[in-house]
Order: structure tokens, then sequence, then C-alpha cells
């Protein structure tokens, strides 16, 4: 414990009687806010930073983007295989605060790459296509900085993997076409610069439709790696190169991983009670299509996706999957998934018939829905109000800290198409507002008033907490912590999206200010909880979240 970095913090809470009604559970709430008309690129993937700032980009090979590069500067790629010398951007950096963005140079094509955040804020981005398969690419933000890239920084191409952030800083590359195997980045050792090979990708590859392509990775309780692709999950030791367990295929099952695209979390970890060790882990899968949807819609006929849930506890020793359905009446598939400041889950954007993949994808789904992990089941799910843009193939979606949520993306050309297509390329820039940033709620809604966002803090440390409430009263029962770490959106997965639920302890009144109360909090106690490096802190009471403050875990 690095007791030089113990932090104070103070936050305002304004608490009145709720409304006989809950933020989450308003059919239809939500407001949807046009940011920008064009952005120049499409936003294929998305990154939240420390700095308030998204870095947005788009593969190279769609031919000219609508965003030209500054100072006459141009990409001169002599393996590009559509546009050699190119003077348009495929990359931005949005920032969120002034609602504005500038162009980044992007040399090699970054089409359907991975990446994660270091533990010191830099987005380090790996693989793509052609040129770009083997390339690592490094983004640190500043108002100047722009990509620097590695060239065969990787010992296989990856293209269509996932990352995901370790406990000792490095990210763990997964999978990709063609690629059955795994590495790490940094190399850090003459071991680490092998591809370790992972059988399971073999068992899940369909020879038609592949189906095990950015699989869901997600890091455990216990430090293994739950790996799902396809219909079915491991957990893989990846420090032995074994697998621990292998769960039970989905029930039906149909796919639920690209091609057959639909999303997963990992829900919110959180401790049984205020005495117990964090020791439980659930996943969460939405969405996917029906087993040869993909091979059908390249056929024309494109079959309706599939309507349900899956829900595990991967922690358990005989585990089993809970099946739900989502709302509507009907499936979903190419929907993004995102963890809001609360805790419940934001279920936006995609289709809902057809397939991911050019031209393949149907019937889109225009309204969100929310999902409630803590109700009982039958009862998780509400509709909120729909957007009027499509957000098909290469759609993404992210989570600010102002508690909004921002959507760009859908192209399912394979250039820019604006004119006589049945979802012309989508160039615009959206934020949804969840209903719990509706103005009713600005009577009970949390405000932090510090600290200065960016500070360092150790693993279990101990952190009071000055919690102002104007009408003098505290409900310990409904106040509670979260920390959120921010993915990397892209293909419908967030990758390394990640919660912890710290619940206060030892609430007392502050002397000489009858409406201030001190709590305490502990951070997570180990690495393996949440891996080093930029988390969002928000506060939530009645189920209703302050904005975030960035804090950075060492």
């Amino acid at each position: 414990m690095k007791s030089s970095f113990s932090i104070l913090f103070t936050i305002l809470l304004l608490v009145v009687v709720l409304p006989p009604w809950c933020p989450t559970s308003a059919s239809g709430g939500g407001q949807w806010q046009l940011l920008q008309k064009n952005i120049g690129i499409v936003a294929m993937h998305m990154q939240l930073l420390h700095t308030d700032t998204v870095v947005i980009y788009d593969r190279t090979d769609f031919g000219l983007s609508n965003l030209s590069l500054p100072g006459g500067r141009c990409r001169n790629d002599p393996n590009e295989k559509v546009v050699k010398i190119d003077c348009t951007a495929h990359s931005i950096e949005y920032d969120v605060p002034s609602n504005t963005f500038r162009a980044l140079f992007v040399q090699t094509d970054v089409w359907c790459s991975s990446a994660s955040v270091a533990p010191d804020g830099t987005l380090v981005q790996t693989g793509g296509f052609n040129d770009g398969e083997r390339v690592v690419r490094t983004f640190s933000p500043c108002s100047t900085c722009d990509w620097k890239e590695i060239s065969n920084s990787l010992v296989v191409r990856r293209w269509y993997s996932t990352n995901h952030k370790l406990p000792d800083g490095r990210q763990i590359i997964v999978g990709g076409r063609s690629a059955m195997n795994y590495e790490f980045y940094p190399k850090t050792d003459a071991n680490a610069k092998n591809a370790y090979s992972l059988p399971f990708l073999v068992q899940t590859r369909d020879p038609k439709e592949e189906n095990n392509l950015y699989p869901f990775v997600f890091l455990n309780v216990d430090g293994t790696l739950f790996i799902f692709a396809n219909n079915r999950a491991i957990l893989l030791d990846y420090t032995k190169n074994v697998i621990v367990k292998t769960f039970p295929n989905i029930p039906g099952n149909d796919p639920r991983t690209y091609p057959s695209t639909g999303s997963a979390v990992l829900l919110p970890l959180r401790k049984k009670n205020r005495h117990s060790l964090l020791s439980e882990a659930e996943v969460l899968i939405c969405g996917g299509t029906p087993r040869g949807a993909y091979t059908q819609a390249q056929k024309g006929k494109f079959l309706a996706s599939l309507n349900t849930c899956a829900r595990i506890k991967i922690t358990d020793p005989n585990p089993s999957w809970v099946m739900e359905k989502m709302p509507g009446g009907k499936g979903r598939l190419m929907n993004d998934m995102i963890l809001l400041p609360n805790g419940n889950v934001l279920i936006i954007n995609g289709a809902s018939s057809g397939s991911a993949g050019w031209e393949f994808g149907r019937d889109p789904i225009l309204a969100p829905y929310v999902y409630n992990p803590d109700k009982e089941p039958g009862s998780r799910f509400d509709i909120l109000k729909a957007t009027n843009t499509p957000r098909m193939y290469h759609s993404t979606a992210i989570l600010l800290r102002d508690g909004r949520v921002l959507v760009a993306g859908s192209n399912p050309h394979e250039k820019y198409n604006f004119s006589n297509v049945l979802f012309p390329t989508e160039l615009s820039m959206e934020a949804f507002s969840p209903p719990y940033l509706e103005t009713v709620f600005d009577n009970v809604r949390p405000t932090i008033l510090g600290p200065k966002s960016g500070k360092s803090i150790s693993y279990g440390q101990k952190v009071k907490v000055l919690v102002d409430v104007a009408g003098g009263e505290l409900n310990r029962s409904l106040l509670r912590v979260t920390v959120l770490a921010p993915p990397l959106s892209t293909h419908s997965f967030s990758m390394n999206q990640r919660m912890l639920v710290l619940e206060p302890s030892n609430v007392t009144n502050v002397n000489g200010r009858p409406t201030t109360f001190e709590i305490e909090i502990t951070t997570p106690g180990s690495p393996v909880l949440a891996p080093p490096g930029f988390y969002l802190l928000f506060v939530v009471h009645h189920n209703v979240p302050s904005e975030g403050i960035w804090i950075q875990i060492l």
C-alpha cells in the first residue's frame, strides 16, 4: 500500500424522495442528440482515453474518406490494395468536452483489428489486414500526438482477434482468422515471442462460416481467462497453456461470435456481502444468429436472429446457462452491450435478421434495451427511446465519463457508399442519454467535487469519501461506488470492459456539518480483480450515477 497516495474524495449528493418509478424502468426513456453530422470516417473502432478523448479508426482500404489529412500530408503505400497515394484520414481523435475532432495519420491497414490500453494510458492497437496484420500501433494522448507504428511486432498475423489486459500489465491477443493460437504484448522475454497453440479455436471453427472470430474474452476472478467462441466456452490458464474447465454448450447450440455476431459482458463484480471476498463472476451473452445464417445471407435469404440471452456463473463448480428472452418480439445481432455506471447493461445498435458481413444485415433495431442484472428473470429488460439512424455492420458504442453513450459508425459496404443502397455509409455521431440523466433526477444526482481526475491509488487502499446530502439524510443501503475500465468497441464486442462495485463502510456524520457524511471504501485488492490502468469512478445513489472521475490503479 502506498500511503502517500491516500485520497480524500469530496462528493455532493442531493437527496430527496424518489419518484415512484426507477430511472432504468421507464419504457421509451432516454434521449438522443446528434453530435456531429459528419466526422469524415466510419467509426469501426472506438476507445475512450483518460483525457476525455476518443480515438476512432477505420480501415485504410475503403478508399478515400471524407476527411483530408492536414498540411498536405498523404499516405504513400505501394502495398495498398485500393488507393496507393491517399491524402485522406482514416483515424481521428474526438474531444468529448468541446465536441470537436482532429485527423490522425495511420499508415498501415487497421481493418478488423484489436486493442487495449496500457497501464500508463497509452492505447496499444494490434494487427489488421494486409500490410497491417503484424503491426503494433500506439497512441499516447496529447493535443499534438499521432499514431506510432512498430512493424513485425506480432508473431503471427492478427485479423479479427480479441485483446485482453492482464494483471501484469501486458495484453494477451487471442485468435483471429487462420490464427488458432494466442500471444502476448509487449514481448518481455524470449518465451513471450512465441505463439501458443489453442486447439479450442480449431474445434470451434465452422468450415463454412468460421463463427469463432472476435471471441469473447474475460479475465476471471481467479486469474484464468474465460474464452467463448461459436457456441461454447472454456477457462484457460494462460500461464501454463492449460484448459482448466470446459463449460456446457450454450443451449440451442447456435453461434454467437463473428460473423453470427451477438455480444457479451462480464457482469459487475461485487461481494456476496460486506464480509466476503470477491469470488463470483457471471457472463451475459445476448443475440446472435441461427447456424447457417451467414451462408444463407450470401444467397439472399436473411434468417431471423436469436432473441435470447444466456447467463452463466463461471465460478460455479458445476455451472449451467440460464436463458432469457429479449423484449420486442424480435432477435438481435450486431448489438453492442455497454455497462452503465449503475451496473445495468445497455444493449444498443444492430439488426433483427441476416448476419454480419457485407450487405448481409436486414431489419435494423432502432431502440436500445436496458438489462438490470439484479432483478428477477422475466422483469430485467426495458425498451428505451429509439434513434432515427440505423446502426448496422461496423457500428460502435462506448460509455462517456458524463454517463452518456457515444454511438457512431455503420457501413455494410466494401467502400463508402452514400446513395442507392439500403443502408448508406454513416459518418454521423450521436449521444444517447439513458433515463438516469433525465432532469427529474437532478435532485438526487450525485456530484463529485474532488479530487482532481487522474489520481493514482493502490490496491487494497482505504479511501475516505465525503458525501454532502442537501436534505441531511443518506440512504446507506442505496449508496455505492463503481469503477469501470473503458473498453475498445469494435464488431459488437467491448474488449476489456470491466466493472467492480465497491460497497461503502463506516459511514459517519462530519462534526459541525450536519449534511456531510464520511464514508470509507476499499479499492480492489489485486490486479487480478482490476488490471493496472485508468478507470472511471462513479458514485451511485438511488440507482442514479454521478459524472465519473478518472483514477489510475497501480
